[in-house]
């Protein structure tokens, strides 16, 4: 192969690369719920949404306030400010998730088993 063909499969297979990347996307599942607990999101629904989430095959999302966090992180979780009556979405991007996702939902939607 000559340097000038090797150049040019190069540069091809460079666009390919980022046409691929940029067109790429996934098929994300999404639940809205609203928190209902008293004290909202805290350390303890945090650490259990942590905990449903990393049973998760991908990515899992937690989205309040127009902010997105990874909901596998404890961390990322805490990092939002969802008082009660905040409106949470949860997304996963893998349809194998979507028993996660429900989980997440019905989790949230019953308080965190907070509510008496």
């Amino acid at each position: 192969m000559t340097k000038d063909a090797a150049q040019r499969r190069s540069v091809r297979t460079f666009y390919e690369a980022v046409f691929i990347h940029c067109f790429h996307f996934t098929l994300m599942l999404s639940k809205d719920v609203i928190l209902t607990n008293e004290l909202g999101l805290h350390a303890r629904p945090a650490a259990q949404i942590a905990t449903l989430a990393a049973g998760a095959v991908s990515g899992v999302w937690m989205i309040c306030d127009n902010e997105q966090v990874n909901a596998k992180s404890i961390l990322d979780i805490l990092s939002l400010y969802c008082p009660k009556g905040s409106q949470i979405r949860f997304s996963v991007e893998n349809q194998a998730d979507a028993h996660i996702l429900d989980a997440l939902f019905a989790l949230t939607e019953n308080g965190f088993g907070e509510l008496s």
